[in-house]
């Protein structure tokens, strides 16, 4: 993994974010192109400061493993399990939790493009330290599950 991320405030984090990762080519291990959007910033890199779940602090902790999410996507060594719906109750086959260094997590969202080539979005990233039994408890994510359940 790249090294810590280290920027001088959260507008700096936040311009880091857009310049590499909503107007970059991030693509995934096995070339899916993943897209991000600027709002995603707010969701990946803001902690709750009590107990009512909002996220509503900066959190430079989260914000220096940034450049991990690329290298999580790229690194076909990464285990790969699929994604929890909380809604539905449910593995989605079209999430994918990329599990790399013991417990940080990049999940992202898998569709199609009218051209019919498969795409993501960028869905979050945290260190799973609570988390990480469950995610390690999940079917495993293939590429061919996931077309199947496109």
């Amino acid at each position: 993994m790249p090294p810590l991320l280290t920027l001088a405030d959260e507008a700096a984090y936040r311009l880091h974010f857009e310049r590499t990762y909503c107007r970059g080519v991030i693509t995934t291990h096995d070339g899916i192109r993943v897209y991000f959007r600027k709002e995603d910033f707010d969701h990946a890199f803001f902690e709750s400061s009590g107990r009512r779940g909002e996220n509503d602090i900066f959190s430079p902790v989260r914000a220096e493993r940034m450049d991990w999410i690329a290298a999580a996507l790229a690194d076909p060594t990464a285990l790969c399990f699929q994604g929890w719906v909380y809604k539905t109750k449910r593995y989605d086959a079209t999430r994918r939790v990329a599990v790399v260094m013991g417990d940080f997590v990049v999940v992202i969202a898998i569709g199609r493009k009218k051209d019919k080539t498969l795409k993501a979005t960028f869905v979050t990233c945290y260190r799973a330290d609570n988390s990480i039994g469950k995610i390690l408890a999940s079917p495993l994510w293939t590429l061919e599950d996931c077309k199947n359940a496109l």
